[in-house]
């Protein structure tokens, strides 16, 4: 139990089931929603509570009976607009979560998550400057929302301001150091600017949160390449191999890094390997030939 509380008193499970939906603890808001349904079966705050926890608990179909029911006793109530909305965009419903959106943003215009409900809708038509302006709006209301956050950075990501991505993933950071969605965002903005300090430090922590993670292994190898440190990219391009052998781009660039090693012998036999997965990638052609003459060249002057 994580509050006293009367159980009776109906006003304050309500006040408690906010207060677990602001703590994102799903598991507990359900119950308590439970609870406040055996004390009154016809609350439509308590299904509609009971809808947004099973709506985060991925249990859509019943998540969408309880919120619709929520609708036919109070057809006014912002939560279950907000909650039906974000269930639209789940089940692929996007013009009826578009609808839905600005519906919720009526009836519930200082809840941030209205908001950034309706900047999801616009993203999926691809309106991104009023996505934008809706998103900006939920951050406005709550700066610490980290759905609102991410979404901010996927449009930017998506139009190429990724300079502004890294502010915003440096507070998403500062809210969940753990949020694998963020640490995604950042390390691709990272290395499209070449920034390769700071994207090896992300990659690091994704590859702690998640040790076989390819994304987190391959960025972590770029970043090391990217900063001249080939011996321990060399070695990080064995771990990325190992989580996926078959793509020829890995082989290559592990060729590559042999040969700037120096090491040409084992260049040219993992460049012969790239070849032989794909028989049409011209850079592992390109670096066989380089590493094979030089190869050679050296032979000649050890004859010499």
């Amino acid at each position: 139990m994580l509050l006293t509380y009367d159980a009776q008193d109906e006003d304050a499970l309500r006040g408690l089931a906010a207060s677990l939906d602001g703590l994102n603890s799903f598991d507990l808001l359900y119950d308590i929603a439970q609870e406040l349904l055996e004390m009154n079966p016809n609350s439509a705050p308590a299904l509609a509570y009971k809808a947004r926890a099973l709506q985060k608990m991925e249990r859509l179909s019943e998540a969408t009976i309880a919120n619709d029911q929520a609708l036919l006793l109070d057809t006014n109530l912002g939560l279950a607009w907000i909650n039906r909305s974000g269930l639209q965009v789940l089940q692929g419903k996007l013009p009826e979560a578009l609808r839905t959106s600005h519906r919720a943003v009526e009836l519930a215009p200082n809840d941030p998550r209205s908001w950034a409900n309706k900047g999801v809708a616009l993203l999926n038509f691809n309106r991104l400057a009023e996505a934008l302006e809706a998103l900006d709006q939920s951050l406005a209301l709550d700066p610490t929302q980290l759905f609102a956050l991410q979404m901010k950075c996927e449009i930017f990501c998506r139009i190429g301001r990724m300079r502004e991505v890294i502010p915003l993933v440096q507070h998403a950071l500062e809210i969940n150091p753990s949020d694998v969605t963020s640490l995604t965002q950042g390390i691709q903005a990272l290395r499209t600017l070449e920034m390769f300090d700071p994207l090896q430090e992300l990659a690091i922590h994704l590859i702690q949160l998640m040790p076989d993670n390819l994304f987190a292994w391959e960025n972590y190898m770029r970043s090391l390449r990217g900063l001249g440190k080939f011996e321990e990219a060399n070695e990080a391009l064995d771990r990325v191999i190992e989580l996926d052998p078959d793509d020829v781009r890995f082989w290559t660039m592990k060729a590559d890094t042999l040969y700037r090693l120096e090491r040409y012998r084992e260049a040219a036999s993992v460049a012969e390997h790239a070849r032989q997965i794909d028989s049409e990638y011209p850079p592992a052609y390109r670096i066989h030939e380089k590493a094979l003459k030089l190869m050679y060249q050296r032979k000649e002057k050890k004859k010499r």
